[in-house]
C-alpha cells in the first residue's frame, strides 16, 4: 500500500486551515496545518512533506520570507503561495523567488486539488525509478494503432540523437508522453527531464524561468536562480506549446540551439548548456511562420526531427485498449468493469479532446459508478449541439426540470448522488465537487425544512 503523501498548510486564519485540511484530506492527502512561519519550519525539520501550501500575508514571518527560508533549507520542495490580494506583481515576485505556483483566494476545492495533483504528478514523473537495468521507468504509451506505432518507431530510432525534436498534434493526443518516451529511450534517461509550459507562465516570468537570473537582476531577485535549461543540463528539456513563445524569446532560444549556451537575466557571461530540446505545438507551426508569428529560422532549427501525433479519432484501435487501461487505473481497489452499452457509446464518440478527454470521462465515471460496473449513464457526454442529461439528474427528477428552482435542482442532485454512493458522504462529496462539511450543512438545511427524512 503506497504511503499517503503529506502536505504542510501554513495560514494564520483558522477557518482557512480547516477548509484546506478538509479539502486535501478528501483528496487523499495527509495534512499538517500550522499558523505561521516558525511553526512551519519546525514541522519541516521533521521531514516527510511533499508540498507546502502557504499564505502570502501572515504576521511575524510572511509567506515570501518563509519561501526563501524553505528554499535554503529544503531545496526542491515545491511551494504554492495563496493570497486574498492577488495581483500580477505578487505572482511574478513569488514565482521569480521560486514558488511553484500561485492561487488567488477564493478558489474552489477542484482548482486546489487539480493544481496539487499536477505538481506532485510532475515531481513523481521527473524522479528516476530503477528498472533493474540501470535505467528509469516511465509511463507506457498505450497503443495498437499502426499510425501511432510508426511514430513510436521513429521516436525510438532518434532517441540517442542530440538533434531537436518537434512534436505536433492536437491537444490531448499525448505529445508530452511521447517526449518523455523519447527521453527514457535514450542515453540521457538517467538525467533530468524538465518540462516548461510556454503557454501557462506569464510573459514577465518566462525568460527567467527558461534561462535563470542573477541576484539583483530585478526587484525581488534576492538570490541567483537556475533556469530550466540549466536544470536540464545533461538531460532533456521539453518546451510545451512552443507556438505561444513570443518573438523576442524565440530569438534567444534560437541562440541556445545554435551556440549551446544561455545568458541568465542580469548575467555577465554565457553559461554552457548540454540539454536535448524537444518542443511541442498543438497547432501547425507552418502557417504561423507564413504569418510572421513564428521565426522561420527557429522553425527550421526545430524541424530537424518532426513527429506528428495522430488524433484519437484516427486511432480507432486505441479507444478499446485505452478504455480498459483507464478502468484499471481508476478502479480504486475494485474489480471495475464497463457494461457493453457504455463501451459501444465510448467507441462511437469523436473525442475532440483526444486521449485526455477519454481519460477524464472514465475518471469521472469511475467515481459515479454504483458498485463495480460503469453504466451508460455514468459516461454521459456533451455533444456538439446539446448537453445530454447525466444519469444523476435524469433519475432524480424523472425528466423535465422546467419550472424548478436552482435550489430544488441542487437538492435533487445531492440526494440522488447520496443514493448512488449508498449514503457514503465522503464519496458523494467528491463526486459533487464540494466539501463534506458543505454536504452536512446542506442535509441539515433539508432536514430543518422537512425536505428529507430526518434520519438521513
Amino acid at each position: 500500500m503506497p504511503q499517503t503523501e503529506r502536505i504542510l498548510v501554513v495560514d494564520d486564519e483558522s477557518g482557512m486551515r480547516i477548509g484546506l485540511t478538509e479539502t486535501l484530506e478528501r483528496g487523499g492527502f495527509a495534512v499538517t496545518a500550522v499558523d505561521g512561519g516558525a511553526a512551519a519550519l519546525a514541522a519541516l525539520e521533521r521531514g516527510g512533506y511533499v508540498l507546502v501550501l502557504c499564505d502570502m500575508r501572515m504576521p511575524s514571518m510572511g509567506g515570501g520570507d518563509l519561501l526563501v527560508a524553505v528554499q535554503a533549507r529544503h531545496p526542491g520542495l515545491p511551494m504554492v503561495m495563496m493570497t486574498a490580494y492577488g495581483t500580477v506583481e505578487d505572482a511574478v515576485a513569488a514565482m521569480k523567488a521560486g514558488a511553484r505556483d500561485f492561487l488567488t483566494k477564493p478558489f474552489s476545492p477542484h482548482d486546489l486539488l487539480h493544481l496539487v495533483r499536477g505538481i506532485l504528478r510532475d515531481a513523481r514523473e521527473r524522479a528516476p525509478e530503477p528498472d533493474g537495468r540501470g535505467g528509469a521507468l516511465h509511463r507506457q504509451l498505450i497503443t495498437r494503432s499502426p499510425a501511432m506505432r510508426r511514430v513510436l518507431a521513429i521516436a525510438e530510432g532518434v532517441a540517442a540523437s542530440r538533434a531537436p525534436v518537434l512534436i505536433q498534434g492536437e491537444s490531448g493526443t499525448g505529445k508530452e508522453l511521447l517526449a518523455r518516451h523519447i527521453h527514457a529511450s535514450g542515453p540521457r534517461r538517467q538525467q533530468a527531464f524538465v518540462a516548461v509550459n510556454c503557454a501557462a507562465l506569464p510573459r514577465e516570468l518566462l525568460e527567467s524561468e527558461l534561462f535563470g537570473h542573477e541576484r539583483g537582476a530585478f526587484t525581488g531577485a534576492i538570490a541567483r536562480k537556475l533556469g530550466k535549461f540549466e536544470l536540464a543540463n545533461g538531460g532533456t528539456i521539453l518546451l510545451d506549446e512552443i507556438s505561444e513563445l513570443e518573438l523576442p524569446l524565440q530569438a534567444k532560444l534560437l541562440r541556445v540551439l545554435q551556440e549551446h549556451e544561455i545568458d541568465r537575466v542580469g548575467g555577465t557571461r554565457p553559461v554552457a548548456i548540454d540539454a536535448r530540446v524537444i518542443a511541442t505545438a498543438n497547432r501547425p507551426l507552418g502557417p504561423l511562420v507564413a504569418a510572421a508569428a513564428f521565426r522561420r529560422d527557429l522553425y527550421y532549427r526545430l524541424h530537424v526531427i518532426p513527429l506528428t501525433v495522430p488524433p484519437l479519432r484516427e486511432r480507432g484501435e486505441d479507444v478499446e485498449v485505452l478504455i480498459d487501461h483507464f478502468c484499471e487505473r481508476f478502479r480504486g481497489g475494485r474489480a471495475l468493469t464497463i457494461e457493453p452499452a457504455a463501451r459501444v457509446y465510448l467507441r462511437r464518440h469523436a473525442w475532440p479532446g483526444n486521449v485526455r478527454e477519454l481519460e477524464h470521462v472514465l475518471e469521472r465515471a469511475a467515481l459515479l459508478a454504483a458498485g463495480t460496473t460503469i453504466a451508460l449513464g455514468d459516461v454521459a457526454l456533451e455533444d456538439e449541439l446539446t448537453m445530454e442529461r447525466p444519469a444523476a439528474l435524469s433519475e432524480a427528477g424523472g425528466g423535465d426540470f422546467a419550472g424548478l428552482t436552482v435550489h430544488e435542482m441542487e437538492r435533487r442532485l445531492i440526494l440522488d448522488t447520496l443514493q448512488r454512493t449508498k449514503n457514503n458522504r465522503s464519496h458523494a462529496a467528491k463526486v459533487l465537487g464540494i466539501s463534506v462539511r458543505t454536504l452536512r450543512n446542506k442535509l441539515a438545511e433539508y432536514r430543518t425544512n422537512k425536505q428529507i427524512d430526518a434520519a438521513l
